[in-house]
């Protein structure tokens, strides 16, 4: 019985993608660890940005070095998950690691990598293929200072349109879904649904054509609302559906439409459900039987909110 249960979890491990870090591999990467936290006290913490961003070159130095190592994704990594978000694929395919920094202007600028097992066919003759794993990683350079449609966005890791990851979802066998958010400025934040895909190649691709949203011919969908105001956006994996609280400006004012500083959650709730392969929009459902804290967002009162910026 013993040997039947040991080879189970043998088997459940390799399913996963873990091996066990050797002790002397656990010791080396807790060291590093060790050196990623003494520099990341001056990435978050310095105050002024000069000295945030110059310790920052010391960090995505140091992460480059440490990410070679193949047996890195092993690694948790859990000291730093107070300001590095670091998720896995469900099917541990891959890692996405990334962090934000706030500049003094109140805008955000992004950071991260990729570690991927991908896994390739290789032609080994006539007729002839042979399937491998190949372990790979890829830096994330932010240009979403560039882009003026984030929503129509399709891009690869070199012309990342920045954000944090914080969950990851295997919604399809061609893709996976993301939930992102991004600070965006003083006036408002955002929150995203990406879309993260391989090529061929291996190569990473984000945003894909798979969105039925009215009014939307998107390849990721952004939520965007006041600064000041939190919504819920998340997967509810009893149900199967992205679900997020429906967004409106906090007035019935029509001059409010699209200012998006006065956009919160009116206490109702929609949903993006799977359906064929696409994220498919479902509004105003019902979610009172498995609402849960984090869904108890209250409609903002436009008589205690200060905005920024008032329209003409």
């Amino acid at each position: 019985m013993r040997i039947v249960l040991f080879t189970l979890f043998v088997l459940a491990l390799h399913q996963f993608g873990f091996a066990q870090l050797s002790e002397s591999d656990s010791k080396r990467f807790s060291e590093l660890e060790d050196s990623l936290k003494h520099i990341k006290e001056r990435v978050f913490y310095s105050k002024k940005e000069a000295n945030r961003f110059n310790a920052n070159k010391e960090f995505l130095t140091l992460w480059n070095v440490i990410l070679k190592d193949e047996k890195s994704i092993l690694y948790p990594f859990d000291s730093l998950k107070k300001d590095v978000a670091l998720v896995y694929s469900p099917d541990k395919k891959f890692r996405v690691i990334t962090w934000d920094m706030r500049k003094e202007d109140q805008t955000y600028f992004y950071f991260g990598f990729i570690q991927v097992n991908n896994s390739k066919t290789i032609k080994k003759g006539f007729l002839k293929k042979e399937k491998s794993t190949q372990y790979e990683v890829y830096q994330l350079l932010d240009k979403s200072n560039t882009i003026k449609t984030p929503e129509n966005y399709i891009s690869d890791p070199s012309k990342w349109f920045g954000m944090l990851y914080v969950d990851v979802i295997k919604s399809h066998d061609d893709f996976y879904t993301l939930i992102g958010w991004d600070g965006n400025d003083k006036l408002t934040q955002r929150k995203f649904v990406d879309i993260l895909s391989f090529k061929p190649d291996g190569t990473p691709t984000f945003g894909k054509d798979v969105f039925k949203f009215p009014g939307k011919f998107a390849k990721r969908i952004m939520f965007e609302y006041a600064s000041e105001v939190s919504m819920s956006l998340k997967y509810n994996t009893s149900r199967k559906q992205i679900i997020f609280s429906h967004l409106a400006p906090n007035t019935p004012d029509q001059m409010l439409e699209g200012q998006f500083q006065y956009y919160g959650p009116d206490g109702s709730f929609d949903a993006l459900s799977m359906k064929k392969g696409n994220w498919v929009y479902d509004p105003a459902i019902d979610i009172r039987k498995d609402k849960d804290k984090s869904d108890n967002v209250k409609k903002p009162e436009p008589e205690k909110q200060t905005p920024i910026y008032k329209p003409k």
